[in-house]
């Protein structure tokens, strides 16, 4: 999505009546990091603008039990824009409108698929080089879905996707997940989830997730396995991390592998420190690297700040 077209978009919502809008929800992140990086061929120093987004989202009551929901969610390319907008420095994320009652929610739209969301905040390293898209098939964002998500039952939750074909040589992909807790850890001990895609994005997947708390420490584990639709690129991988928290600094470690029956196997091992400066911003710094058998190793290492509004 060109940045003019974007401002066009933004500029019929601000035409909107104070009674259409009074009740939208306006929030986002700017994440930008100073690192340097060795993508095999040699270092290298850039500013990256690490998926910061905005976005709109809100409700509204139809009936007793029944409302309407709906959210635009942009990315933000804050590095690369150059002043006359040629850039394409604003891209679509989550957006959808939809339902929710009894019966839980249904979106119809762009979304993150069953399984992608069924990680919880699993991933230390999200939106960052260490993130799990670059070892792990299914982190799916996907246009011309339909989205489940039940409401919780004794902590229990079902969540699936329904992507559509969208083209006569193209096939229906199906995402599904069931999930336990709270993501965030608050209300529960435990996260855990399992969940499989068939047909998504070109990728038969199964994965199970769990994180939970012991003595101070964040622990999170998972296991994948992974195949191409026409069943070749077999591979089945793992992920261990652990975080802690000492007053306004989380130290914080993560590894994954990913093993391939045609031994193009891959791995990275991830370590960071965040320190909060308030609810909303933090500082943060980070090495990751990535093992890759029959390509070229990759370093990396960042400072970065966050701020969420």
């Amino acid at each position: 999505m060109k940045f003019v077209k974007s401002s066009l978009c933004l500029a019929l919502l601000s035409g909107l009546s104070f009674n259409a809008i009074a009740d939208v929800d306006v929030y986002g992140k700017a994440n930008v990091t100073v690192q340097s990086s060795d993508d095999g061929e040699g270092s290298f120093t850039e500013i990256k603008s690490n998926a910061s987004r905005f976005g709109l989202k809100g409700s509204e009551k139809i009936t007793d039990g029944l409302e309407a929901v709906y959210k635009f969610e942009f990315q933000v390319d804050v590095t690369d824009a150059d002043s006359k907008g040629d850039d394409d420095n604003i891209s679509a994320r989550n957006q959808y409108v939809g339902l929710k009652g009894a019966f839980g929610q249904v979106v119809i739209g762009r979304n993150d698929t069953a399984l992608k969301q069924s990680q919880g905040k699993l991933d230390l390293f999200n939106d960052l080089e260490g993130d799990i898209k670059n070892v792990f098939k299914g982190e799916n964002r996907l246009g011309n879905s339909v989205s489940y998500s039940s409401n919780s039952y004794e902590g229990f939750k079902v969540l699936a996707t329904f992507i559509a074909e969208d083209d006569v040589d193209a096939d229906n992909g199906y995402s599904m997940a069931v999930t336990y807790g709270d993501v965030a850890l608050k209300k529960s001990a435990v996260y855990a989830s399992i969940a499989a895609d068939s047909e998504v994005n070109g990728y038969d997947v199964v994965r199970a997730s769990i994180q939970g708390k012991v003595e101070g420490f964040t622990l999170g584990a998972m296991y994948q396995t992974q195949e191409k639709v026409d069943g070749s690129a077999e591979a089945d991988g793992y992920l261990l991390n652990a975080a802690y928290s000492m007053g306004n600094n989380t130290f914080k470690v993560q590894y994954q592998d990913m093993d391939f029956d045609d031994s193009d196997d891959k791995s990275a091992i991830s370590v960071g420190l965040d320190h909060k400066l308030n609810k909303n911003i933090k500082v943060f710094g980070f090495y990751s690297s990535f093992d890759m058998d029959n390509n070229v190793d990759q370093d990396y290492v960042g400072l970065g700040m966050e701020y969420k509004f």
